[in-house]
């Protein structure tokens, strides 16, 4: 287990508001650091909440030379760790993290997200962890021994227990963790970065978000108060090149699971990381689902968020604005 208070710990990666306002109360309280930093595929960035609910007090972001973060469950991420740390430096410099922890969110494929059904699990950490790694043993493609792993309950369709569980390799996660430190600054908590965006979610119906980092699509439905489907793949193109049909075809699957596990349809969806070809994947994916698409900064969570902050969603960090809603009452 890593020492870090980030993935290594028993706390969820997630956090008791937004949508998540109603799950069982997790094991142990996660720390909820004002300054968030973000670690992309293609940039570095970082912004400090007021005390002020929404209120973005500092911003800042720096582009990273192609190829110097490649996210991976299983490779090295951080090939080219000096252009890392310099652009994360000169974002520090405008918005310092004065010592105290911060919140980093790292790339989703660096971390794997189930829904795992149980008929009981221990309340006790002790006792948890390792039913939780003997399920994941055969999910995973690396050794469970050598991860950190997160968990939060939630109640099923029918009333029966799933655990939400992120897992990651201890070896990468501490890639990211040490560029943070070399700068003298220290993550008291690391998270993915769609799952930081789903505060931003409504609470109501079902959504489904389809946010694209990259070349990675992640595909999340909530129902209330439940996330029901999560699921990351590497596409054959980024936004710009990107046939609406490949976005169609890993969303499908999802909506299909969805539907016949939770009997439910999909109320509306949410587009992220689409670019000036937003409008193009929306029609598309309205046309086949028959519900309403629109950009993530009108979804009900980012209606409270004052203009700064609804603007870190239009260009791209929501997760950054999702994190500020993690934690909050």
């Amino acid at each position: 287990m890593s020492s870090s208070p980030s993935l290594g710990t028993t706390a969820t990666p997630f956090y008791q508001s937004g949508i998540f306002r109603r799950f069982d109360r997790w094991l142990h309280a996660m720390p909820h650091p004002p300054l968030v930093v973000e670690m992309a595929g293609d940039h570095v960035a970082a912004a400090r909440w007021g005390n002020v609910r929404g209120h973005l007090e500092q911003v800042a972001a720096e582009s990273l030379p192609a190829g110097s973060v490649m996210p991976s469950t299983v490779d090295t991420n951080i090939t080219q760790p000096e252009a890392v740390r310099s652009a994360l430096r000169r974002v520090f410099t405008r918005v310092p993290d004065r010592g105290a922890p911060v919140a980093l969110l790292v790339p989703d494929p660096v971390v794997r997200v189930f829904i795992l059904p149980f008929d009981t699990l221990p309340r006790s950490a002790d006792d948890a962890l390792p039913l939780l790694r003997w399920r994941l043993k055969k999910s995973v493609p690396f050794d469970v021994d050598e991860t950190v792993v997160s968990w939060m309950r939630q109640s099923g369709r029918n009333g029966n227990l799933e655990v939400i569980t992120a897992v990651a390799r201890r070896q990468i996660i501490r890639e990211y963790e040490e560029i943070v430190e070399s700068l003298d600054a220290h993550a008291g908590v690391v998270l993915s970065s769609t799952l930081a965006t789903l505060p931003l979610l409504e609470e109501r119906g079902t959504t489904l978000l389809a946010r694209l980092c990259g070349r990675t699509l992640t595909t999340a439905i909530v129902y209330g108060p439940n996330l029901c489907v999560y699921r990351s793949t590497e596409m054959p193109a980024e936004a710009a090149l990107l046939d609406p049909q490949a976005m169609l075809d890993e969303v499908f699957p999802a909506v299909a699971y969805y539907q016949d596990t939770w009997g439910a349809s999909i109320d509306r969806a949410r587009l992220a990381g689409f670019g000036e070809r937003e409008d193009l994947f929306g029609s598309a994916l309205a046309g086949e689902l028959k519900v309403n698409v629109g950009p993530m900064a009108d979804a009900e969570g980012a209606r409270d968020l004052d203009t700064p902050a609804k603007d870190l969603i239009r260009h791209g960090l929501d997760a950054l604005a999702g994190w500020m809603l993690n934690g909050k009452s």
